[in-house]
């Protein structure tokens, strides 16, 4: 009796690793940086880049044409979407935070806690926003305009938004 080896097909896992690690690559020395990865069932791949001087078109073409060459569509088959950040997605690196120094933010909190205000300091374990309420003032017979600064740590920030003003 004669066995008939069939050739054995190799296929390759699609992770987000691998995808992180192929982008970091094209990226290194530049003002690049990736805000998400996400690998969906199908490998359904998407990809949200940005840059401190913002991302342009040709930025997010160049690192999906170099993704096309590093993934090879024989070996397993993907879908690939390379984009930059939409604005009404909330933030979700720290870099984007140092990014929008000076845009309003709103924020809310673990706790469930909403705040408001312009995004003036940006740390290793926090933000500070400059707020700006009405409230109960003590002598006062009306709410009066108050400014503070609210110090907001990212491990407790929930959500966190850039405000769209139409000036």
């Amino acid at each position: 009796m004669s066995s008939s080896q069939e050739p054995q097909i190799i296929r390759q896992v699609i992770t987000k690793d691998i995808v992180t690690n192929h982008i970091e690559e094209r990226i290194a020395e530049s003002d690049i940086f990736i805000v998400d990865v996400t690998v969906r069932p199908g490998n359904v791949i998407e990809v949200t880049l940005d840059a401190d001087g913002g991302i342009s078109i040709e930025s997010c073409t160049e690192v999906h044409r170099h993704l096309l060459k590093q993934m090879d569509r024989e070996v397993e088959d993907y879908s690939l979407v390379v984009g930059s950040p939409d604005l009404t997605k909330p933030l979700l690196v720290r870099r984007q935070y140092v990014k929008n120094i000076g845009r309003s933010l709103a924020v809310k909190t673990r706790e469930g806690n909403k705040f408001e205000g312009v995004l003036t300091h940006v740390t290793d374990t926090d933000i500070t926003l400059h707020t700006r309420n009405k409230e109960d003032v003590p002598g006062k017979k009306s709410k009066q305009w108050v400014e503070r600064d609210k110090l907001i740590a990212f491990d407790q920030i929930d959500i966190a938004k850039i405000v769209i003003q139409f000036k």
